[in-house]
């Protein structure tokens, strides 16, 4: 009989202990964090992502400079149409209606293409690293999406030096829809990297899909002055009710119809996108 207890004790023990886990091991993934780790996780993403960037001088010249080469070279061009008295235009003011829509179609492009990093973090491991950390999978997406939120704000800051006069809160506005159509296509476009993972096949993917969206969002032109079969088709585009509702904003009617559209559908298709994201993350770490 004590034989017995004396073995059957420390096999007790030892199976308590393997149940038991230490004080200071670190969550599992899976489990939910809190709002201060959250942000904490989604800082060192993000300056990972963005001391990767900055060591590349290929993106530091072209990421930087390409907002001021759109200005530069297409602003005295719609400056010249702008004289021609196009509806929607207000009169003296071009860049309050040319910088939303050139905004947005850098920023479309800009982070349309981010998806390609992600497929050579997969391919190189670091993916497959993440997944026995306990970094919240949200912030690893919202780190990454954040380092591509600085080009936003070069992008605005560019268009004041070019001519563009605003009051301060609709330039802010502005600023908050270029990052959230940011975030929305670089959330779309880490998951189809995640998701193809071929740089073959992620490429033809975004083109078929940008360049019609970029076309029918009245980036440079209203879409009023085309015919009537294209402007049904450009009704159901987002990017032209958040286009319309920055010029909106620019223009000082921060209450009017157009901004609230323009908020609508700018938040839903963040949390679209955000949650299509976010799921692919999970499958992909799972």
């Amino acid at each position: 009989m004590v034989s017995a207890t004396t073995h059957a004790g420390p096999a007790r023990r030892r199976a308590a202990l393997g149940r038991r886990r230490p004080r200071h091991a670190a969550p599992r993934p899976h489990q939910a964090t809190s709002f201060p780790v959250f942000v904490r996780d989604t800082t060192l993403i993000f300056r990972r992502q963005l001391r990767l960037s900055l060591r590349n001088p290929v993106w530091v010249v072209v990421g930087l400079s390409q907002p001021l080469l759109y200005l530069a070279l297409f602003g005295p061009l719609l400056t010249r149409i702008a004289d021609l008295g196009l509806p929607g235009i207000q009169p003296g003011r071009p860049y309050n209606f040319f910088v939303p829509g050139l905004l947005i179609q850098i920023g479309l492009f800009g982070s349309a293409f981010v998806g390609f990093s992600i497929i050579a973090d997969w391919r190189l491991g670091v993916i497959e690293r993440f997944r026995v950390t306990p970094v919240s999978r949200l912030a690893l997406l919202v780190g990454r999406v954040l380092r591509d939120v600085v080009q936003a704000v070069i992008l605005v800051l560019a268009g004041v030096g070019f001519g563009l006069r605003a009051p301060v809160a609709g330039i802010l506005i502005g600023l908050g829809f270029v990052a959230i159509v940011a975030v929305s296509l670089s959330a779309t476009s880490y998951a189809l990297g995640l998701l193809l993972k071929s740089e073959a096949a992620l490429a033809p993917v975004i083109n078929m899909v940008a360049v019609p969206l970029t076309l029918l969002s009245g980036v440079i032109l209203p879409m009023s002055l085309g015919p009537h079969w294209l402007q049904t088709v450009a009704r159901f585009t987002p990017f032209g009710y958040i286009i319309n509702a920055m010029r909106a904003a620019f223009q000082g009617a921060y209450f009017s119809s157009t901004m609230l559209e323009g908020v609508y559908v700018a938040v839903g298709l963040a949390a679209l996108c955000l949650s299509l994201a976010v799921r692919a993350f999970v499958r992909e770490n799972a």
